[in-house]
């Protein structure tokens, strides 16, 4: 007990405590200056008649549809190519990681100079193949896309990441008999590699929801943190700081984290039951 005394100490005061007082917080009405008022369930019933909300859960739905296919068929692909032994292949590695480890809210300020609508690099691109330039910030639909496509870029690497590893764990004689028998490359990825890295593609996807879910930080940077253009970026985790730190509701605010938490819980459980019933199918 000695010996795990410490860590169970960190567990209760970084983990355990703070939940419960934000569930504690999420029935009480509080603005930081003034003591606590109960609530009771007036905090939920005011989340649950506010529009904005909807709003929000509409945009991270859309968000989420988003950049869930697009992330892990990108980041499958571009782990089978880094997969192989080919010359020069640990450089196109560390290109291909190097949006891991750059600081979102500087990602995100580039990316706004690449969507910048007269000279971004994004429009310039587009006019080459005789295209209109898009108004990627300014226009609510637009914007949505944007900030897809920036999460996208952002999320791929520690996907790959994944994804390569399971691939590297597959045994090499499997593809040898695959081989002998006709199967060509597609052949193998299809009926070799997918099904031997399921695992690690369920993890895939549902880190990829959890992270749309709670988007928050390349959407505040993107955006300068109002969900704007008008609400075309007004995902639930701008509408939980804009509570929280913007308008000082804190009780109203945790309510909010705690639905997200509901929601998030409920998605996982059902995603892992899809991966459960497809093992036994297989």
């Amino acid at each position: 007990m000695l010996f795990v005394a410490p860590n169970l100490a960190s567990v209760l005061i970084f983990l355990v405590f703070p939940l419960g007082f934000s569930l504690y917080l999420s029935f009480h009405s509080w603005d930081l200056f003034r003591p606590m008022r109960f609530a009771g369930l007036g905090n939920y019933r005011q989340l649950f008649g506010d529009p904005l909300f909807y709003v929000a859960l509409r945009n991270t739905g859309e968000f989420t549809v988003l950049t869930l296919l697009p992330t892990v068929v990108i980041s499958l692909l571009t782990a089978a190519a880094l997969n192989r032994r080919l010359p020069g292949i640990g450089l196109f590695r560390t290109l291909a990681f190097l949006p891991l480890v750059a600081s979102t809210v500087a990602m995100a300020v580039v990316w706004r100079f690449l969507f910048a609508t007269d000279a971004g690099a994004v429009n310039l691109l587009l006019r080459l193949f005789g295209l209109k330039p898009v108004a990627w910030l300014s226009d609510p639909s637009a914007a949505m896309v944007a900030l897809s496509i920036v999460t996208v870029w952002r999320s791929v690497p520690f996907a790959t990441v994944v994804l390569l590893a399971a691939m590297q764990g597959i045994p090499a004689n499997l593809y040898e008999a695959a081989r002998i028998d006709g199967a060509g490359r597609w052949r193998r990825f299809r009926s070799v590699t997918v099904p031997l890295i399921r695992g690690a593609l369920s993890f895939v996807l549902v880190i990829t929801v959890i992270n749309s879910v709670q988007a928050f930080d390349q959407a505040y940077a993107l955006t300068d943190g109002n969900g704007g253009p008008e609400t075309g970026t007004y995902v639930l985790g701008i509408m939980l700081f804009q509570n929280a730190f913007g308008f000082y509701e804190i009780g109203y605010a945790a309510a909010l984290a705690w639905v997200m938490f509901a929601l998030l819980l409920a998605l996982t459980l059902f995603q892992l039951w899809l991966a459960r019933r497809d093992e036994d199918l297989g």
